[in-house]
């Protein structure tokens, strides 16, 4: 009986992604090792975000404040977008530093597979940002799938009556790289995504 609230509690963290039983039951060890150090500021972090962290109204991103701090930020540049998946994909970029414009995050991809159309993605608030912020340029940072794809093309072929720049990230060889491990598909992106130097 007593080892009901630990065992809710490693079935609760092993849900998380990157944790199985064996790390959430190694996680709660360690915190209840020291609850009043570990547990219980983790559990008021915890019902904080729960309370005050939501979707960003301008470009979807996660933020205690709407707009968020980057839609916020007067030193990005407002003449830049880009597209992502999700918000993992924008946490991403910006840890990377690679983008210093704002974003817009989809929601998803485009996947007949999956049911999801172009009604179920956040396009039409796209659409109303590059007419209404005088976008000069979308970055489409979609993921070399098929859905992505999909989704790129999908998102060209609605952007182009915009007049604004459609690029998307290069693909290919990774930095560091070697040639003879990489899969088939990476080294032919690779070639088509050439450029001289």
């Amino acid at each position: 009986m007593h080892n009901d609230p630990i065992e809710h509690l490693i079935s609760l963290l092993s849900r998380l992604p990157g944790l199985g039983r064996r790390s959430a039951r190694r996680a709660v060890l360690k915190m209840l090792m020291d609850p009043a150090g570990k547990m219980l500021p983790l559990a008021d972090a915890l019902r904080a975000a729960a309370d005050s962290v939501r979707p960003c109204e301008v470009c979807g991103n996660l933020d205690a404040e709407s707009p968020c701090h980057i839609c916020s930020d007067r030193h990005r540049d407002r003449k830049l977008v880009c597209v992502v998946e999700g918000v993992a994909d924008l946490w991403a970029l910006e840890r990377a530093h690679a983008h210093r414009g704002t974003y817009h995050v989809l929601g998803g991809l485009l996947s007949a597979l999956g049911g999801t159309g172009p009604d179920d993605l956040s396009i039409s608030p796209l659409l109303r940002r590059i007419e209404g912020d005088g976008i000069e340029e979308v970055i489409l940072a979609l993921p070399a799938t098929v859905d992505g794809a999909t989704t790129a093309h999908y998102l060209t072929d609605r952007l182009k009556p915009t007049g604004c720049v459609v690029t998307r990230l290069a693909q290919g060889v990774p930095i560091g790289g070697a040639l003879d491990v990489l899969d088939d598909g990476t080294l032919a992106a690779a070639f088509k995504a050439r450029r001289p130097l």
